[in-house]
């Protein structure tokens, strides 16, 4: 069996309501393209996502602890080498305290998968302003540093992007086009 296809459906918590929606139907194209959502269960954008996939099958949420926002994922075991990569990609490391790092090290997943080794497609997010801080910031540069496609719907061209995709009914992703199109802020 092939690979699967995935993407991390990402975002702030404090994404503006129309985004939230628009996060919502891109996840429901994602699953009809037999995509599987990577994300990590938290409020605003992480929900939106979560909540177009109807397919349990589906999705991977990757959370940092067990019952984080009430979710029932088992995916909440972090690793020795989640921890050292989340160190690598976070400018303040050593500052951060124990939750925050489980859920700095927990977003190594959501761009990698859960062997580490097997980056996603393509990264959907919302970031405020395009910038990439926080935990959305963390995985933001490490799908950077891999070379994953990021679509911040933030920005006009990434909306009208996926929005042309939904239309034609068909997801057309030229990664080296797309990397170089968008710049890590």
């Amino acid at each position: 069996m092939p690979d699967q296809k995935r993407y991390s459906g990402i975002g702030s918590r404090e994404a503006p309501p129309a985004i939230l929606r628009l996060m919502t139907h891109i996840a429901s194209f994602m699953e009809s393209q037999g995509y599987i959502l990577c994300s990590g269960g938290a409020n605003g954008s992480d929900s939106a996502f979560e909540e177009g996939v109807t397919d349990p099958e589906m999705k991977n949420i990757f959370i940092p602890w067990k019952g984080f926002n009430r979710s029932t994922s088992l995916l909440y075991s972090i690793t020795a080498e989640a921890y050292t990569m989340a160190e690598k990609f976070h400018p303040s490391w050593k500052g951060l305290s124990d939750p925050v790092k489980n859920i700095m090290a927990r977003n190594c997943y959501q761009v990698l998968g859960l062997s580490l080794d097997k980056p996603v497609d393509m990264v959907v997010c919302y970031t405020p302003h395009g910038k990439a801080e926080g935990g959305t910031g963390q995985a933001l540069r490490i799908a950077s540093y891999y070379s994953v496609p990021i679509f911040n719907l933030y920005y006009t061209k990434d909306i009208d992007k996926i929005l042309s995709w939904i239309k034609d009914g068909k997801i057309s992703l030229i990664k080296k086009l797309e990397i170089e199109s968008w710049k890590l802020i």
